[in-house]
């Protein structure tokens, strides 16, 4: 063969041969059974460089005889089969840092209750390195069971890690469940307003939330407030002792209530007018006394006189006994025009 041609097949075959090489040098994709898809990259291995600049590896690093298809479980990894003879946290990172190759995801919980909850791997990744603490001696890998509150705070779970030593304890229940600010409709007073931002600075959660108190809104009846005055509900603790009676200044939770001063009645003619002071009346006298005992909130049926020296009305107190009798100096309350 002329020496020339055969420079130039030789140089043929070498590049076809390179070609197919660099061909079969492709990224593989692993798709594991519940931890999502791993991708191997040969050309990110083939190009780390060692201290010296020359190849850290060679094909023959890894491929030493026939190609095998056998599939190696974490566990033998962690024994230093497959990519764990590399990737042991000398020569490279360690296989326990999962998430070097396995993709995860912030993971939010539908809780009925108290709404969406978010568990954040990156977050908990930054103090945990070693995913094999929580996957599989607390969960399997994909998808597992609820757990209840309950239970996590007898360790299972979350509660593994969240118990007041290792991390805050489940019992700090704002940490991952949003407490909403509550408003409550009460006509026709204005909105109670509800703050668990406020009451949570001195209360835990479950202060509240017990069997009384469900934390899903829709299944705890409404309490009157003749019931809180009689402990249920808000007045387990605002019962003037714990905190302010629920018998006291209304305007602490009903916000922008506005009392009025003074009440003007008419007669049908409009020659006699009753005043009524609320100023002058709750100096000494709490809301409860007279709301609602003896007048619903709001505009209530008006009482006659004769009605009020039974005992009704203003007469419940100004007896002669309480306060001076609706039956003395009528101009104590009623003015001419």
């Amino acid at each position: 063969m002329n020496r020339a041609l055969f420079f130039i097949v030789a140089g043929l075959i070498s590049l076809n041969a390179a070609h197919s090489i660099a061909i079969e040098l492709k990224d593989i994709t692993y798709n594991t059974k519940d931890a999502g898809r791993v991708v191997f990259s040969h050309g990110r291995h083939l190009a780390k460089k060692s201290p010296r600049g020359t190849q850290a590896f060679s094909c023959a690093t890894c491929h030493a005889g026939n190609k095998s298809k056998k599939h190696y479980t974490m566990a033998e990894m962690y024994k230093g089969k497959s990519c764990g003879a590399c990737h042991n946290g000398k020569q490279a990172f360690d296989a326990h840092e999962c998430s070097k190759c396995h993709q995860v995801k912030e993971i939010v919980y539908r809780v009925k209750e108290t709404g969406p909850t978010h568990f954040s791997h990156q977050k908990h990744l930054t103090k945990v390195k070693d995913c094999s603490i929580c996957h599989t001696r607390l969960y399997k890998t994909g998808k597992n069971p609820p757990v209840t509150m309950a239970e996590m705070e007898k360790g299972r779970s979350c509660g593994a890690c969240h118990n007041g030593k290792q991390a805050f304890g489940v019992n700090k229940c704002g940490k991952c469940h949003v407490s909403p600010e509550l408003t409550y409709n009460t006509p026709p007073v204005t909105k109670a307003k509800f703050s668990h931002a406020f009451h949570m600075q001195a209360y835990s959660c479950k202060d509240c939330h017990s069997a009384s108190l469900k934390p899903d809104r829709k299944k705890n009846r409404r309490s009157t407030m003749a019931e809180m005055e009689k402990g249920q509900s808000c007045g387990i603790c605002h019962d003037g002792k714990s905190a302010f009676s629920v018998k006291g200044d209304c305007a602490k939770c009903h916000a922008g209530l506005k009392i009025p001063a003074m009440l003007t009645f008419k007669n049908k003619n409009g020659t006699i007018t009753g005043n009524f002071s609320h100023e002058f009346h709750t100096a000494a006298y709490q809301c409860s006394d007279c709301h609602t005992k003896l007048y619903r909130y709001g505009k209530g049926k008006r009482t006659s006189m004769k009605q009020m020296e039974a005992g009704a009305s203003c007469g419940a107190c100004h007896d002669g006994n309480s306060a001076f009798s609706v039956k003395g100096d009528c101009l104590k309350c009623h003015t001419k025009k």
